[in-house]
């Protein structure tokens, strides 16, 4: 299936096309995020290179995310830990410092 394409779009037209476009693509950060981003982007004076990375950033970075929760929910640990819930008053020999760091 091909989308007729027509040039001068009104905006929402132009935005009802994206959607549409983000849907068929399974693109849901873009679709979701596409109309701040391009705020921004008009605000910044960004470069079409530079708002197309910045879209193509966030549907990685958002993908990444949920990659990482999928695994952690499969992998069925019994509750979620991190070293930012970590008590280190707890016990005064560990050094937050040194654990910080070897986590970076």
């Amino acid at each position: 299936m091909t989308l007729p394409r027509q040039r001068g779009l009104t905006e929402q037209a132009a935005d009802a096309a994206i959607d549409s476009a983000c849907r068929l693509l399974r693109l849901p950060s873009i679709r979701n995020e596409f109309s701040d981003i391009a705020d921004r982007a008009m605000k910044d004076q960004m470069t079409y290179r530079g708002f197309l990375a910045e879209l193509l950033m966030t549907e990685c970075d958002d993908r990444s995310r949920r990659r990482s929760e999928r695994r952690i929910k499969a992998a069925g640990f019994p509750r979620e830990k991190s070293l930012r819930a970590f008590d280190f008053d707890a016990n005064p020999n560990i050094d937050a410092a040194t654990i910080h760091t070897l986590a970076s």
